[in-house]
């Protein structure tokens, strides 16, 4: 095996949301289809929640990509903290207009109510990392949801913090909510496996049989994200290894010396 295609599996873990990488299992799959059928129902507000590394901004990023070339369809997936900002934003995105100056609640739904038009399409608004909005933001934001001129999918974070937040704006709005887990021993396999193949790394698909995939598992508990970690890592190990000492290592199988090594550097086990 050649140490460029220790090299190659590597950045097919980089830590990234592209909707190109998206791979389909079944549960996530369908889950996915929940969320694009929700997007279609009369809905005014769509909550996707899970614990950070589930791929709840790969979600979002998909449905932007699946959904933007045949309807109006805006992602913002960093957070606009400053509510003139974001008010100017959607003003920008949703009706080409450019406010010059500060721009409050009041102002952008009077933008909202000249610009709107009969009959015309909901326009469909991705807000990831919502728990980073401020309770008064949040409030705005659950108000303009309430004129259903807009439509939001919005994404947060499931720790008890975040639930309460969800509870205190959402709870009569919200008539969907999807939530995002980890991947059991056996998805997280397939995950991996279906990853390194679609970079073409098939020798490096190979290598993950079940039983380092156990192991895999158990440090990440299914997390996609830390999953993607540990085996950026682990390639990296493997390639200097490769480079510097090919006669010791194997390449038919994922060594549980280096799987573990990987855990420490990336801070999943303790040294």
């Amino acid at each position: 095996m050649k140490n460029s295609i220790f090299e190659n599996s590597k950045n097919v873990f980089l830590d990234s949301v592209n909707a190109r990488d998206y791979i389909q299992l079944d549960r996530v799959s369908t889950i996915y289809q929940s969320l694009k059928d929700s997007v279609k129902k009369p809905l005014k507000m769509i909550l996707l929640y899970g614990k950070p590394g589930t791929g709840k901004s790969m979600f979002l990023t998909k449905l932007y990509h699946d959904l933007s070339s045949s309807q109006k369809v805006f992602i913002y997936q960093t957070p606009i903290l400053d509510e003139s900002e974001f008010f100017k934003s959607l003003a920008r995105d949703l009706f080409e207009v450019k406010y010059q100056g500060e721009l409050n609640f009041t102002q952008f739904m009077l933008i909202v109510n000249q610009n709107l038009k009969e009959d015309s399409q909901v326009p469909l608004v991705l807000l990831d990392e919502a728990q980073l909005y401020s309770s008064v933001q949040m409030e705005k934001i659950r108000l303009l949801s309430d004129t259903r001129t807009v439509k939001f999918v919005i994404t947060l974070h499931k720790t008890e913090k975040e639930d309460l937040i969800a509870k205190e704006h959402f709870q009569t709005r919200i008539w969907e909510t999807i939530e995002l887990e980890n991947a059991s021993s056996s998805e997280l396999k397939i995950y991996i496996q279906k990853k390194l193949m679609k970079a073409n790394c098939f020798d490096s698909a190979n290598m993950f049989s079940q039983k380092p995939v156990n192991l895999i598992f158990k440090l990440t508990k299914g997390n996609y994200r830390d999953t993607n970690k540990l085996l950026y890592t682990l390639f990296d190990i493997y390639s200097w290894y490769y480079e510097n000492n090919p006669s010791n290592i194997k390449t038919d199988v994922i060594s549980k010396k280096i799987v573990e090594m990987s855990a420490i550097q990336t801070g999943l086990i303790n040294a």
